[in-house]
């Protein structure tokens, strides 16, 4: 239901306390005591909104650090998983690169068994080649 008066003469209401009291007494000093107990109010208010904006600022300070802890243990995790899984690959290249060698190796000594003097002549002509490399064009 509405609070304004359906019929009758239109009369206005009273704005609260503080305009009651200006209108009964009329005074200055009347004035001054709500002038200041508004501005009390207003500084109260003011002195609210400030804390309550401290407090915002400081959860989302601790939100955001939180955040970026979270996401640093991330970025170091996935990091760590990277370089163990690239020594890994490393480790599993040189077991098999050195399994080559070995393989090559008696290759070579099992080819040396059998045709000695072949041998010989490959050896002579890999010294050459090494020689004149190593002397130049010149």
């Amino acid at each position: 239901m509405s609070s304004y008066p359906t019929s009758g003469p239109l009369r206005p209401t009273s704005a609260g306390p503080a305009t009651d009291a200006i209108s009964d007494n009329g005074s200055d000093q009347a004035r001054r005591d709500v002038l200041g107990e508004t501005v009390s109010q207003f500084g109260r208010d003011i002195a609210s909104l400030k804390e309550s904006l401290a407090q915002l600022a400081a959860q989302a300070g601790g939100d955001a650090a939180k955040a970026m802890r979270n996401m640093s243990q991330t970025v170091v995790s996935q990091v760590g998983d990277a370089a163990s899984g690239a020594a890994d690959k490393g480790a599993d290249l040189a077991a098999a690169a050195k399994e080559q060698v070995k393989t090559f190796a008696s290759e070579l000594e099992s080819m040396a068994r059998r045709n000695p003097l072949g041998t010989i002549a490959g050896t002579l002509v890999v010294g050459i080649v090494l020689g004149m490399m190593s002397r130049g064009r010149g």
